[in-house]
């Protein structure tokens, strides 16, 4: 039996309730934290593949007790994982690394 898996969808809500999708690549857990490796869906797959998709990375945060996710802007932090995931996502697609 052939299971067919889609891709992991994530949809999050800005502070002005516009609503926005990625496309889950990649999680990893550092120093505590948990981040994704996203990139943004387009409306249709010929978009899709047309627009050459920036990354986003974004990490879990608590604030009053309710967990959001938010977009890494601190640079080292930002540097640190960035790096963490080019490798692993070098290893697991064809990707070509940007310095």
């Amino acid at each position: 039996m052939s299971e067919d898996f889609g891709a992991d969808i994530l949809t999050v809500t800005d502070e002005d309730g516009q609503e926005h999708s990625f496309e889950v690549l990649d999680t990893v857990e550092y120093n505590d934290e948990q981040y994704f490796a996203v990139v943004p869906v387009g409306e249709s797959e010929e978009e899709a593949l047309q627009e050459d998709l920036n990354l986003v990375i974004m990490k879990i945060t608590e604030e009053d007790g309710e967990e959001f996710l938010d977009i890494v802007d601190d640079d080292e932090e930002f540097y640190n994982i960035g790096e963490i995931f080019a490798q692993r996502l070098s290893d697991m697609y064809d990707v070509e690394i940007e310095e």
